[in-house]
């Protein structure tokens, strides 16, 4: 049977199932249970079926496609993020549509996106602090990946931090006396809630803190910051390449990266294992992070309430880190 002349009845009698259910799994609902679902797609690549974006359009009054305001792709956390977001919107047959927060601010980047006609949109991390000051739109579903509770969107975020309570917790059990922090920038909700980790793990060693020190994410101010830590033998490092910054700044000094000072990051970028020492990191699941911004969006433009989500974050252990 030709794509073309496929329709959603001969998907319905094919996998048993209504033609309401293959319409809810054709638009990417998630109230259909695993297995109708499995059923239902299976069904639909026996037979060749294709849902028509316009068609779609016409009859639900949707577009099918969502947006993404981003102040940034120049980090590689963000660049990750638009990777996994554009293939878990893909995987719902969504086409994706991507802004920059510019001069106009974050009001000018909404308004372009309504003017794409988008049915919702994922605004990403640092932009997140500017969706906060900002109402969106009343016909434009918005979810926020990392921002503190707010009751108007559905947030998605990454266990900072647990991921960071567990990357000094692992720097203190190899007998460091304290670990110093090469923090991220001030405003950003990743950065304040990885210090915030940091700081809980040393007051639960009953440690006082030493005072941070910031970066802007950029490997260039990690290597700029890194001479303000001073004799530190322990370091956790907001994102991985502030912390291949840093490693360059202690290599130029004459330190051992782990024998005089150990070293940890954040976030297991692709890159974090071929540094020189390979880096110990707490990994980010990006791929997660999207699916589930993406679930999460799709499920308030069908009417769902606002959903707070939380990814865990794992300790990868490798050579920057070792005892004292």
């Amino acid at each position: 049977m030709s794509a073309v002349r496929v329709s959603m009845a001969h998907v319905a009698e094919r996998a048993g199932v209504s033609a309401q259910t293959v319409s809810r799994v054709a638009n990417g609902s998630p109230r259909v249970d695993p297995a109708t679902r499995a059923r239902v797609e299976k069904a639909m690549a026996d037979l060749g079926y294709r849902m028509h974006r316009a068609a779609r359009a016409l009859r639900t009054g949707q577009t099918s496609t969502i947006g993404l305001v981003v102040s940034t792709l120049a980090s590689v956390g963000n660049s990750r993020m638009l990777q996994a977001i554009s293939e878990a919107a893909a995987a719902r047959e969504y086409a994706l549509a991507v802004v920059t927060v510019g001069e106009r601010g974050i009001r000018d980047a909404f308004a372009r996106l309504r003017s794409q006609g988008v049915d919702g949109a994922v605004v990403l991390n640092e932009a997140t602090e500017l969706a906060r000051d900002v109402d969106p739109p009343a016909d434009l579903h918005v979810v926020v990946v990392d921002s503190p509770p707010d009751d108007r969107f559905s947030i998605v975020q990454t266990d900072h931090a647990g991921g960071a309570r567990a990357a000094t917790a692992h720097l203190l059990s190899l007998g460091h006396g304290t670990v110093h922090h090469l923090a991220g920038p001030p405003g950003s909700f990743a950065a304040t809630e990885r210090e915030r980790g940091w700081r809980e793990a040393l007051a639960d060693a009953g440690i006082t803190p030493p005072d941070p020190v910031r970066g802007d994410w950029t490997s260039a101010s990690g290597h700029l910051a890194a001479d303000a830590l001073g004799a530190a033998t322990a370091v956790f490092v907001s994102n991985d390449q502030m912390a291949l910054g840093a490693l360059r700044a202690f290599a130029e000094s004459g330190r051992d990266v782990p024998g005089d000072v150990a070293v940890v990051g954040f976030d297991d970028i692709v890159d974090a294992a071929e540094y020189r020492p390979p880096l110990t990191t707490v990994r980010q699941d990006f791929d997660a992070l999207g699916r589930q911004a993406v679930a999460a969006l799709v499920a308030a433009i069908e009417g769902a309430a606002p959903v707070v989500e939380t990814v865990p974050a794992a300790l990868v252990v490798r050579a920057s880190s070792a005892r004292a």
